[in-house]
């Protein structure tokens, strides 16, 4: 942190106090301006891991939090996803007879809706965090980019939690697990930071523009719906493949799903997808630590 002085303003104003015998003349801008040292992505990393135990604490705050006055407590990270994939299996594999590329369609669903559930809650509650928590922003300083940190941390339990159901449907349908399985790591890394990087900006964003959190249930459910979390991609015609490739949620759901059922890599839709996480991943940082200086002004 460093303190850059500011320009003494030549109007001033009159203290209100009563009963002074002489008005004091106060200035009308600050004289000091409190602001992060240097405004970068490795700055902003190593604030984090300085404060990395406050990091923990709010990760652990709100997992006691949304589970305490639950009846089925952690369950229902489990009985999301599955719900969902069942309604998806009578409606749209049973009645619309989407095709589901080999794969029994409720594991087929599952597969899709655990990612994708992964990002749009934790974009959803990540968005308002900073708003949430604005009666510690005001007291006192530490790296607002905690905040969606901890609560996308928060959904990354409950993304590993529900990928146990998976392991259980995957041995009931008796999958073959092959070599792909190796590249899931690599998919979930990626996952992680696109999610990650969506989240601290519409976090920023919803600071200083309220309405992006009205907006943002809409194009999550656009979003879903663009992507192949309850059809194939290969449903897409071919001169839409690259276009569509831009989304990077496309590439790294169907990846998942070849990973997980030894199933053949898009490799194209991968490294488009991968791309622009890593370049989108940057800007969003970057938006953030502009954003930052003036979070507490704005609330």
């Amino acid at each position: 942190m460093i303190e850059e002085p500011q320009a003494r303003s030549p109007i001033g104003k009159v203290s209100p106090t009563a009963g002074a015998p002489f008005a004091r003349v106060m200035p009308a801008d600050p004289l000091i301006k409190i602001r992060p040292g240097n405004s970068s992505i490795k700055s902003s990393l190593s604030e984090v891991w300085v404060h990395r135990e406050l990091l923990y604490f709010l990760v652990w705050r709100d997992l006691k939090v949304r589970y305490k006055q639950t009846l089925l407590g952690a369950a229902w990270v489990i009985l999301q996803p599955l719900l969902m994939a069942i309604i998806f299996t009578v409606f749209m594999s049973k009645l619309a007879r989407v095709p589901s590329d080999s794969v029994p369609y409720p594991l087929f669903a599952y597969a899709g809706l655990l990612p994708w559930m992964f990002f749009s809650n934790a974009v959803a509650t990540s968005s308002l965090g900073l708003l949430a928590n604005s009666y510690m922003i005001t007291k006192v300083y530490f790296p607002r980019i905690i905040i969606p940190m901890a609560l996308v941390g928060v959904r990354l339990i409950d993304f590993v939690t529900a990928s146990a159901m998976l392991v259980v449907m995957m041995v009931y349908y008796r999958v073959e697990i092959g070599r792909g399985l190796l590249f899931l790591p690599v998919l979930f890394l990626l996952t992680t930071l696109l999610t990650l990087g969506f989240s601290i900006w519409l976090a920023a964003l919803n600071v200083k523009y309220r309405d992006v959190g009205t907006l943002l249930p809409l194009l999550l459910q656009v979003c879903m719906f663009a992507s192949p979390i309850i059809y194939p991609s290969s449903l897409v015609p071919e001169r839409w493949r690259l276009i569509y490739s831009l989304n990077p949620l496309a590439g790294l759901v169907e990846g998942f799903r070849a990973s997980l059922f030894n199933l053949p890599f898009d490799w194209t839709s991968i490294g488009i997808g991968a791309a622009v996480i890593v370049v989108l991943f940057i800007y969003f940082v970057q938006a953030f630590c502009r954003i930052e200086e003036d979070i507490v002004d704005i609330m």
